[in-house]
């Protein structure tokens, strides 16, 4: 019994003879045409798989039949916006002030001390503390004098009246010493340079600002800005004129906002306050500002668009209405048909019944065009 082996296909290394004499090595014939091999690296199919949650890298494209391996992109650095962080000297903090009954009481004892300094030196009538043969003014007369005087002036030159809605940014050479937002009679110290804040709620009405609505149609906008200062060391000492930054960051947000013009829909126009409030709410918060409503309160065309934009808008109302009494006429005239056939007033042919069609289209828009 002979047993035959399977043949494989191997490819041989060593040449064979060719009818030319010359040996060179022959690859074996495909056994499906038209195919593409593609070489593995051993090592590849031994590689662990990556972490779970681990970024896979990217594989570029190869070409087949190459065996070129996969390269792995880089990803592009994410760039992050810079962390701005406040300056711990324009953030307010409240300042160190003492009740208004200190410095008067400071006040009434420079007072006494000049007085009793005077009686010392024996410049006083004697009608006044009775007979007193005085020193004279020599150096402990003089230096009490001014250190009463100095107590006196402290006291009375650092009273204040703290009112509700206002506050006092104190600054000593230059530096921030905090914000003063107490009531009633306060003593601050008279050193300190006082800047008053308003920091009650507060609304600015614009003028004619320049905009333009969706379809780049220059506008001519009032709007009215209700805000109030949030952070007064901020507004006062972060920029020079809060109240200028603030007028900017309007007229800059409506730039950037289309704003429609008044019509039976408020929707539009209540987007377009919303967005601008958002807008300049963002823009005026690193100065200590907090604006909490942006409203267009009057809008119109710009001077130099306004004649075209009117006739425009003339005209289509004058289109609008025209379509609507001609829809109208046509729903009568076709009533009045209607009703003369049905109830077998008159009978009439194609020719009759446009005739007559025609008749009362004319008719009805004579009427209608007719002034009351």
């Amino acid at each position: 019994m002979s047993t035959t082996t399977p043949h494989t296909h191997e490819p041989d290394d060593h040449p064979e003879s060719l009818p030319g004499g010359a040996g060179t090595a022959v690859r074996p014939p495909r056994l499906i045409h038209n195919e593409a091999t593609t070489e593995i690296p051993v090592h590849l199919l031994f590689r662990d798989e990556p972490a779970p949650g681990a970024r896979r890298p990217a594989v570029v494209n190869r070409r087949r039949g190459t065996g070129e391996q996969p390269r792995a992109v880089r990803a592009a650095p994410v760039r992050r916006r810079p962390e701005v962080r406040p300056d711990p000297e324009l953030q307010e903090r409240p300042a160190r002030v003492l009740p208004g009954a200190a410095g008067v009481l400071a006040g009434l004892g420079g007072v006494a001390g000049c007085v009793a300094t005077t009686w010392w030196a024996g410049m006083l009538p004697g009608e006044v503390l009775g007979t007193h043969a005085g020193a004279g003014l020599g150096t402990a007369q003089w230096a009490a004098y001014a250190g009463t005087g100095a107590l006196g002036l402290l006291g009375f030159g650092g009273l204040a009246r703290g009112r509700t809605g206002r506050a006092y940014v104190l600054g000593l050479f230059g530096r921030n010493r905090g914000t003063v937002r107490r009531t009633g009679l306060l003593w601050i110290n008279p050193l300190l340079r006082r800047r008053r804040a308003d920091v009650r709620l507060r609304h600015w009405r614009s003028g004619a600002v320049p905009a333009a609505d969706a379809g780049g149609v220059a506008l001519r906008v009032v709007v009215l800005v209700v805000w109030r200062v949030r952070d007064t060391a901020r507004a006062l000492l972060g920029i020079e004129e809060h109240e200028t930054y603030l007028r900017e960051c309007v007229e800059s947000a409506l730039a950037r906002v289309p704003v429609e013009l008044p019509g039976g829909v408020r929707s539009g126009a209540d987007a377009a306050g919303d967005a601008l409030t958002r807008l300049v709410a963002a823009d005026v918060a690193p100065v200590g500002v907090e604006v909490f409503s942006v409203q267009p309160v009057r809008v119109e065309y710009a001077p130099e668009v306004a004649a075209a934009m009117q006739r425009r808008r003339i005209a289509a109302l004058d289109a609008q209405q025209r379509a609507t009494m001609l829809s109208s006429v046509v729903d009568s005239v076709e009533d009045t048909v209607t009703r003369l056939t049905t109830r077998g007033l008159v009978e009439l042919d194609d020719y009759e019944r446009k005739a007559l069609v025609r008749d009362l289209t004319v008719a009805f828009c004579s009427a209608r065009r007719e002034p009351a």
